[in-house]
């Protein structure tokens, strides 16, 4: 692998993420899977925009194709037939990922998979010791972030002393190491208890204000989804298709008392009525 070496900038020369953030564009993608028994069409024509900077939420039905669009968008996975785009740039091309383009993404799963033998700082920083970056830059990074999402004084922990919504901040900051323009998130909060799992949820929105980054993020549920989200982009089941496109015009920052508002409980029940009509 070739190292790349990445020079230390001045605050004023440095463009923040909010800069570099880029918007999405899905035209036209399908996605088909081959199995024993015949193909499974995941995906079909699905078409989106996401502004930059926006924040979009997924949701549907278990196997409506949430986690194959994100593979998709994140680089994992390529499209049966469609285009993605991002800033612009094809993502896709002739069947092949665009390799600079995905460097600029960030990346969150439901598991937050650290190395155990690596401190917490050692696994934030780990994305920028692959490019070549030193090690007091690193480390610099590192502690930033850990202050960034929570976890100040935790820096030379491992793993195994932290509890799941620290190993998860950890590795929110380590998608967040490079400064990515773009942030793709998992059902980060899927395996977390319903305190901590909104506890997480205030502190995602607090990172995307303070980043800037453009992020998309998979859930299972509709309040977290409307919680979080500028629009709440519905699948129907397989083939996963859009149903709706839901503004969630609620002011920012967001708090319980959002929850507990008139507003955000008919959004919330009209997204669960519209997910039952697919039953």
């Amino acid at each position: 692998m070739t190292q790349e070496t990445v020079p230390a900038l001045t605050s004023a020369e440095a463009p923040t993420v909010r800069d570099r953030a880029v918007g999405l564009r899905v035209s036209g993608v399908d996605k088909i899977y081959p199995t024993r028994r015949g193909e499974v069409h995941a995906l079909s024509g699905i078409d989106l925009d996401i502004g930059r900077g926006e924040f979009v939420s997924l949701v549907g039905r278990s196997g409506c194709g949430k986690t194959t669009l994100l593979r998709i968008l994140s680089g994992l996975l390529a499209p049966t037939a469609g285009t993605v785009e991002a800033g612009g740039r094809s993502a896709w091309v002739s069947g092949h990922r665009n390799d600079a383009v995905f460097a600029e993404f960030g990346l969150v799963f439901q598991e937050a998979n650290l190395f155990p033998w690596f401190t917490v700082a050692d696994n934030i920083a780990l994305p920028l010791k692959l490019r070549g970056v030193g090690k007091a830059q690193r480390r610099a990074r590192a502690v930033e972030l850990c202050g960034t999402v929570g976890l100040s004084g935790f820096e030379d922990s491992h793993p195994r002393e932290l509890s799941g919504g620290m190993r998860q901040r950890a590795a929110i900051a380590r998608a967040l190491a490079c400064d990515p323009s773009v942030l793709l998130m998992d059902e980060p909060f899927g395996a977390l208890d319903a305190m901590t799992r909104d506890r997480m949820n205030l502190e995602l929105q607090r990172i995307h204000a303070e980043s800037g980054a453009t992020v998309v993020f998979v859930t299972h549920s509709i309040t977290e989804a409307v919680f979080l989200a500028d629009r709440v982009v519905l699948l129907t089941p397989r083939p996963g298709r859009i149903r709706s496109i839901t503004g969630i015009d609620l002011p920012r920052p967001r708090s319980a008392e959002t929850e507990a508002s008139a507003e955000f409980g008919g959004i919330v029940r009209d997204l669960r009525t519209e997910l039952d009509l697919e039953d």
